[in-house]
């Protein structure tokens, strides 16, 4: 039961969301619960498979493969833990304000909906059950996108929508494929199966789908242009929720099928992706040193860094895994922080634009000092989380042999530092053209924002410990007998 409530919960609070009265303060007061009881449940499933190893549950007691399985082991537990975090942060700034018209167009009960999305897609174990909660978080997250709309946000949410369809659609085209060539989408199934094909031509097909679906979801070159065109639009909570999880969940499931599907795939596969990376790195960040609003900043920064995160995976060695996983959960929260940092930006100067900007650190020190973390994480600057998941991916890729990934990795971390510190000169040291500042920033986004801040330290201060656990999970990952010897027990 405890590996699907942080399914249930959510699904749970939206549903009680739509049947209670539109009341702001109360609706937000319930959101703001399910999503407290879907990080609780999060870290009690977590401390469970840190204590007892890979659990899986098989719903109505049909056995794997033929029913349908949950399965959390230790990297998708961590990552239901920091959906929770995400959650709670998302819907505790709603406390700040939200517009009152988005608020009585279901707000609310859609965010739930994404974060059960999310979930379900971190915790199901067959790949046909991932295409349902991909398309999940593409409907809550589409709406969220247009809600009482604009025209830009219009224009983004249609960008976004088209390229996240078309996808789906060769998702579920490779998954016809699949079912078509082994008679099974359970992944552990699947895993067993794949290792003993002799087909390579249509496994390359079926590898190269899965490929190119996966990296468009994930935010991969070439086609990641809909990204940077869309998460600045939307209001600051909902940039912060899609920037902080739905890429993320794109590169699960890359890590998920390299290591349990195609571990022994051809070696131009993982040499494609790793190229992919290398350019996504390159162009986000060479992107974001050209813009001028700082939404966009972190929207070409987000793609680069998912670059990260795919280039140490292409290398499939326990190392350079290790960092991946490391470098993701220290970017949902600190890219979470720093879109809402934006909402805090835009009640001030009504503007993100860089030139309406400045002054803060002389007219909002505590915001300026609460900013100051997640900004300097995300360029790297030591000893913050940032640098120190930089640092594991490089000794990861130098252990691999892949001296030019690693320095790679450096040359990006120092336009990373580049852009960040002209975001921070320009945004928060320089003198303001204004006056003082009409309105205040909002208790609610500020405790959210210290939060996030005081788990970013924590990552920092707990890395040891943080790195033995994404050390674990690496080899967890590239051991795939435990994975199939939990999910099929003796039937293999």
């Amino acid at each position: 039961m405890r590996l699907s409530l942080p399914i249930i919960v959510p699904l749970a609070t939206a549903v009680v969301l739509l049947l209670s009265p539109t009341r702001p303060l109360l609706q937000r007061w319930i959101a703001f619960a399910g999503s407290l009881g879907q990080m609780a449940s999060g870290v009690a499933l977590f401390l469970v498979v840190e204590r007892e190893g890979i659990q899986v549950l098989q719903i109505g007691n049909w056995p794997a493969p033929f029913g349908i399985t949950l399965v959390a082991d230790l990297l998708a537990a961590m990552l239901i833990v920091a959906t929770g975090i995400v959650g709670v942060a998302v819907t505790g700034s709603a406390f700040g304000g939200v517009d009152p018209r988005r608020e009585a167009f279901g707000y609310h009960p859609l965010l739930q909906i994404l974060l059960m999305g999310v979930s379900g897609a971190f915790l199901t174990g067959d790949l046909f059950n991932l295409y349902v909660c991909f398309e999940v978080m593409l409907v809550a997250s589409f709406v969220l996108m247009a809600l009482h709309r604009t025209s830009a946000q219009v224009e983004a949410a249609f960008k976004y929508v088209t390229i996240n369809l078309l996808a789906s659609s060769i998702f579920l085209t490779a998954l016809g494929l699949l079912y078509g060539a082994t008679g099974t989408l359970n992944m552990a199934d699947l895993a067993l199966i794949w290792s003993g094909r002799d087909s390579p031509a249509v496994d390359l097909v079926i590898a190269m789908l899965f490929l190119v679906a996966f990296s468009i979801k994930a935010g991969l070159f070439p086609l990641f242009f809909w990204l940077p065109a869309s998460y600045h639009t939307p209001p600051a909570a909902i940039g912060a929720a899609f920037a902080g999880l739905l890429t993320k969940v794109g590169v699960y499931a890359l890590i998920r099928i390299f290591t349990l599907l195609f571990n022994n795939a051809p070696p131009g596969l993982p040499a494609l992706l790793l190229g992919m990376s290398a350019a996504t790195m390159v162009i986000g960040m060479v992107a974001a040193l050209s813009e001028r609003d700082f939404r966009r900043v972190l929207s070409f920064n987000l793609v680069a860094h998912i670059g990260y995160t795919t280039a140490a995976l292409s290398l499939l060695t326990p190392e350079a895994l290790s960092g991946s996983i490391f470098y993701i959960l220290h970017h949902i929260v600190v890219i979470t922080n720093l879109f809402l940092v934006t909402g805090v930006m835009l009640r001030l100067r009504r503007t993100t634009l860089i030139e309406g900007l400045g002054g803060f650190y002389r007219d909002q020190p505590v915001f300026a000092l609460l900013a100051l973390v997640p900004v300097f994480s995300l360029a790297g600057v030591p000893p913050l989380s940032g640098f120190l998941g930089k640092l594991a991916i490089v000794q990861g890729s130098f252990a691999a042999g892949a001296y030019w990934v690693g320095g790679l990795v450096l040359v990006v971390g120092l336009l990373t530092l580049v852009s960040m510190s002209r975001i921070w000169a320009e945004a928060f040291w320089k003198p303001s053209t204004r006056g003082p500042d009409a309105v205040a920033p909002g208790r609610a986004l500020l405790a959210t924002i210290a939060a996030l801040t005081l788990v970013t330290l924590a990552i920092t201060i707990g890395a040891e410990p943080l790195f033995a656990l994404t050390s674990r999970a690496a080899a967890q990952l590239l051991d795939s007998q435990g994975y199939i010897h939990a999910v099929l027990g003796g039937t293999h």
